[in-house]
């Protein structure tokens, strides 16, 4: 399909036009991306490597932590770029694949974190079954499926978008190339095409998250038939999970369960889901399990033998 418009290029407004908040917020930001690669490589290396990490829960957060990387990655480089040297003008390609990444690893992220809610309860309502229902093979079947998800999700999303006329102007009042400040340039009635960006995106993300509401409530009121230890050791596992689930839907579903139409708190909401998120989730994840920290420190012990000697 070939875009039917006269814009060639369009102009990120970004956050803020005050060179000394640019500042502040470039710093603030880098930093911010520095943690969340940096956070993420350490748990997908950890799981890589320790022998004693090789359950399904820990596959899928492996494949959660690289999700992490790539989403940060479709954003924060680029605003970065423009709080650092100005460079606020994106092509209109660009636009339309920046689009598409977000939306790709962001669609399958959803998906993910329904699969991780049904390993859970598998892992802690069916524990006799659970090796056989999460063997290997269903592990990558499901990981696949969250991928195709997101997929599909993110083709819509363009094909929505990128046939629409666009005659001018071309400032987008945003940091990122989403949606809705998209179809503010349109020039086109779009209204049928609200609904459906509603459909494809709040509607999925309202749905899977309160499947996964649904899905933790039942396994908390499982809790009570296991042991105290094993009731404390899942109760964690949970915790971190939903935390997850709640810093990631909320925002997007304020954003998109609603018409096409901008507020001033979008910029902020979307700098939580993409930026911040992405990089607590290590912290979550890692802090809140012991599992985790005790592989992490045992790597960290080895790596300082192995350069001493």
């Amino acid at each position: 399909m070939q875009p039917r418009n006269n814009v060639t290029y369009f102009i990120l407004l970004g956050l803020t036009q005050d060179p000394k908040e640019q500042k502040v917020l470039f710093v603030m930001f880098l930093f911010f991306y520095i943690l969340t690669m940096g956070g993420n490589l350490l748990i997908v290396v950890t799981i890589t490597i320790s022998k004693t990490l090789n359950s399904p829960m820990y596959f899928f957060l492996a494949s959660l932590s690289l999700m992490d990387m790539a989403y940060s990655s479709s954003v924060t480089p680029r605003l970065l770029s423009v709080l650092f040297f100005g460079e606020n003008t994106i092509s209109f390609e660009s636009c339309m694949a920046q689009l598409f990444i977000e939306h790709i690893f962001g669609g399958s992220e959803v998906f993910l974190l329904l699969v991780m809610a049904y390993d859970r309860y598998v892992a802690i309502c069916r524990p006799l079954h659970y090796l056989v229902i999460m063997r290997q093979r269903a592990c990558v079947v499901l990981l696949v499926v969250s991928w195709v998800g997101g997929f599909l999700h993110s083709v819509i999303q363009l094909d929505t978008i990128y046939g629409l006329p666009f005659c001018g102007p071309n400032v987008i009042d945003h940091f990122t190339c989403d949606m809705y400040p998209l179809l503010e340039l349109v020039c086109t009635d779009t209204y049928v095409i609200d609904i459906l960006v509603v459909v494809n995106g709040g509607l999925i993300c309202t749905i899977v998250f309160l499947l996964l509401l649904i899905s933790y409530g039942v396994i908390l009121h499982s809790l009570k038939n296991l042991s105290q230890e094993g009731r404390w050791k899942a109760l964690q596992t949970c915790v971190s999970h939903i935390t997850v689930v709640v810093f990631f839907f909320v925002p997007c579903i304020f954003i998109y369960v609603r018409p096409a139409k901008t507020f001033s708190l979008d910029k902020s909401l979307t700098v939580f889901y993409t930026i911040v998120t992405p990089m607590l989730n290590p912290l979550i994840y890692s802090l809140r399990n012991s599992e985790m920290t005790n592989a992490m420190k045992k790597l960290w012990i080895n790596k300082s033998r192995s350069s001493i000697k």
